[in-house]
């Protein structure tokens, strides 16, 4: 069985987001086909659903957390822990994540990573004279760019761009500048400087050459983009008929439609732009039909 899911739709200081499967706590996704929470039906299936290496490191937790960000505004300058960090202030996880560029506007672009070597002294007073923007490398988003945001790079996205966003199940975010805003009550918005520099990664240095623009028409049916401990990440441009082969993997898969249209198997029920699929880890194969583009994202085992 194909299994969907309700988003949940969040509209915030800087734009919206749409969670497209989540088991956060208090922002668990609902699966269209059982009425279940996603955290419901990994406790009734387990392995059968997720994979018993997945289930014997995760246990009833599903690890991914997938998103549409549409950001109106620019987004904060911010930071996630690693595992270590995050453990060690009682969060279960770390976020490592990465984003896959949709339409966005013109000439939008987003922060990804330090340009030049800095210290924790260097760092807080940058964050104090507000000029931490001057330290990190800026990149003009382009669709299907895609960007590796591993635990500890500090990271920003600017107003007009639009992404997917795949991470490990975590809401844990430190935030380091915010432009002086303030929130719906008039008050400065929460910075967590300490914080954030005990996870940033300042030796993570990124230059405007690490992510290259790859022209639609280079690009080939399947793109590998990202694979990493906590998912793998692949690109599909489906034009006709595509089969994808799940025997030898030990996951679920998740397939985020990204535009265009298809269906899945001898299904007839429609594959749109939004729609997000979670396919078993009993699942042999499928057959994919249509024009359309989609993220095929899983997690290999270590």
């Amino acid at each position: 069985m194909i299994y969907h899911f309700q988003p949940i739709h969040k509209t915030l200081i800087w734009g919206t987001e749409d969670w497209l499967i989540s088991a956060v706590e208090g922002c668990e996704t609902v699966c269209t086909e059982t009425g279940q929470t996603l955290t419901e039906l990994v406790h009734e299936q387990g392995p059968a659903l997720i994979g018993q290496a997945i289930y014997d490191r995760f246990g009833e937790r599903f690890p991914l957390l997938i998103k549409i960000i549409d950001a109106h505004q620019d987004l904060s300058v911010q930071v996630h822990p690693n595992d270590e960090v995050a453990h060690r202030h009682g969060q279960p996880c770390g976020k490592t994540e990465m984003w896959y560029a949709l339409p966005s506007d013109p000439g939008a672009r987003l922060y990804c990573g330090m340009k030049q070597h800095i210290t924790p002294e260097i760092y807080k007073q940058m964050v104090a004279d507000k000029t931490i923007l001057d330290a990190l490398t800026s990149f003009e988003v382009h669709e299907g760019d895609y960007f590796f945001i591993p635990a500890g790079r500090v990271h920003a996205i600017c107003g007009g761009c639009r992404v997917c966003e795949i991470q490990q199940t975590s809401d844990t975010t430190y935030r380091i500048y915010d432009y002086d805003r303030r929130d719906k009550d008039g008050n400065p918005r929460q910075l967590h400087t300490d914080l954030a520099a005990e996870s940033i990664n300042f030796e993570d240095i990124t230059s405007d050459a690490s992510i290259p623009y790859i022209p639609e028409y280079k690009r080939e049916a399947v793109g590998p983009l990202v694979t990493c401990p906590h998912f793998s990440t692949n690109v599909l441009r489906v034009t006709g008929q595509m089969s994808r082969d799940y025997t030898n993997l030990d996951s679920f898969v998740c397939l985020i439609i990204l535009d265009g249209e298809g269906t899945i198997n001898e299904t007839e029920t429609p594959l749109r732009a939004g729609d997000l699929l979670l396919l078993p880890a009993t699942t042999a194969s499928v057959t994919l039909t249509g024009t359309f583009k989609a993220l095929e994202t899983y997690i290999e085992q270590q």
